[in-house]
């Protein structure tokens, strides 16, 4: 016998048909994509550099995510990328589930600017195979903050919505209030790296009363989307300079440059 909520979610998908999260075709769920969309997206894959994550070969990598995708490292010891060997990162290790490119912009920007927060659970679904590692390890899930200001105008942190959907699928702690972003900044989508970086120095704060509670502890970062790393580092300098004893990141999607 169907349930309430069942008719309920046949009823409306009657009267509004569930629609591709990318192109607007319809499609079996909500929140879910179109072969076509499906297929031109790049799942990011091992071999990727220990630290960053940045994906050393494509092949195999573009028919889709699997489970070899979210398979461990298998040694330990993955080589480090060029950037990585010139520049050690802030954090401890990084990894993305996919590669921010034409085929995948509309679908995060829609989900970041155009209230379709309906992909969150497929969205959080494909960081959990990229990250199985970073979230096994996990003491805590935290996400990137927005302003005060910024959250009203947008409603919600899509950042926040990741992580506690990945807090839930994997039963750890999600802390929202970790971070506090302290001042406004400018949008960095046409900012060069070095303004990036200028823009969110010192952006970021761990309150008080939250310090305890990352003391020693293994803290994973949840953001959207990796670009230059200048958000991210501000945010790991803050977790390490109040106590963290390590900081990962995950991010739903990472910008790929040769």
């Amino acid at each position: 016998m169907q349930s309430v909520v069942e008719i309920g979610r046949r009823v409306l998908d009657a009267v509004l048909p569930p629609t591709c999260a990318k192109c607007r075709v319809v499609v079996e769920r909500n929140g879910t994509l179109c072969a076509d969309c499906w297929k031109d997206l790049r799942f990011l894959a091992p071999p990727w550099c220990r630290s960053c994550g940045f994906p050393f070969e494509f092949d195999g990598a573009e028919a889709g995510m699997s489970e070899t995708a979210s398979s461990r490292d298998p040694a330990g010891n993955a080589p480090l990328c060029g950037d990585c060997l010139q520049s050690p990162k802030a954090f401890d290790r990084a990894r993305s589930a996919l590669a921010y490119d034409d085929a995948s912009r509309s679908l995060i920007l829609a989900f970041k600017h155009a209230d379709r927060t309906e992909t969150v659970l497929n969205l959080a679904g494909w960081m959990a195979l990229a990250g199985a590692e970073l979230l096994d390890d996990a003491d805590l899930i935290v996400p990137v903050p927005l302003h005060w200001v910024r959250l009203f105008t947008r409603r919600y942190n899509q950042s926040a919505l990741l992580a506690q959907k990945l807090a839930e699928r994997c039963h750890k702690p999600f802390h929202p209030r970790i971070l506090e972003r302290r001042r406004a900044t400018r949008p960095q989508g046409h900012l060069s790296r070095a303004a990036r970086r200028d823009n969110v120095a010192g952006a970021f704060r761990v309150p008080g009363s939250m310090v305890s509670e990352i003391r020693d502890r293994r803290v994973l970062l949840i953001d959207d989307v990796y670009t230059s790393g200048a958000t991210v580092a501000a945010c790991v300098a803050s977790l390490r300079k109040n106590g963290a004893g390590a900081v990962d990141v995950l991010t739903l999607a990472r910008v790929l440059r040769s």
